[in-house]
């Protein structure tokens, strides 16, 4: 079973229908025992940084996701569900993070682009690719939907899994032993995006 964590934010209902179509068992949820015995943790986001941290912090939840997250369950996180993975972010200056992934979100930097970046646009996978990769079996430079005006910068590029271009190279994908996170929507993203959820929930 996956958790979905619900705390006000996020497309909940769009990714559990998305993860049900993919043969997961799904529980959107604030509870604490359904986190525990779940096999994974989908964390979703959208909107700002700083709203984010305090609506997930109002829930009670963040100790539990952190305890579950350093136990070793997988969690893949989505689009500000990957922002709060991290120390903090430009857009919310002084709010932490969960800090468990090290490094900042920083602003989008195309001067000559509009801000949000928002629409389609290709993945460049890093390779090689690992079983328990996401994006194992994707077709090379597949398309995404991005809504996001900030992007991860971690504090070591060997956590970036895939890039996009805007402007310049924007962090696209993140992972780090059992935490993968993705700044696009997957539950957007047609059959490409189904296929990265498919491969969370059978890795």
């Amino acid at each position: 079973m996956i958790a979905v964590i619900d705390y006000g934010v996020g497309n909940l209902f769009s990714v559990g229908k998305a993860l049900a179509s993919v043969g997961a068992e799904v529980e959107i949820t604030h509870d604490i025992k359904t986190i525990s015995r779940a096999e994974k943790i989908l964390l979703p986001g959208v909107g700002a940084f700083g709203d984010c941290m305090k609506s997930l912090g109002q829930t009670g939840l963040i100790p539990e996701i952190l305890h579950e997250v350093k136990a070793g369950k997988p969690l893949l996180g989505i689009c500000v569900g990957l922002q709060i993975l991290f120390e903090g972010s430009d857009e919310s200056p002084g709010v932490p993070g969960l800090s468990l992934l090290p490094g900042m979100v920083r602003r989008i930097e195309a001067p000559k682009l509009k801000i949000p970046h928002m629409g389609w646009n290709s993945l460049l996978v890093n390779e090689p690719r690992q079983e328990k990769d996401i994006f194992r079996d994707l077709p090379n430079a597949p398309y995404v939907y991005f809504v996001h005006s900030y992007q991860a910068r971690p504090r070591t590029e060997q956590f970036v899994t895939a890039w996009t271009t805007y402007g310049s190279l924007v962090t696209a994908a993140v992972a780090k032993d059992n935490i993968q996170a993705v700044q696009f929507h997957p539950e957007k993203s047609g059959e490409v995006g189904l296929a990265v959820l498919r491969n969370f929930v059978e890795s």
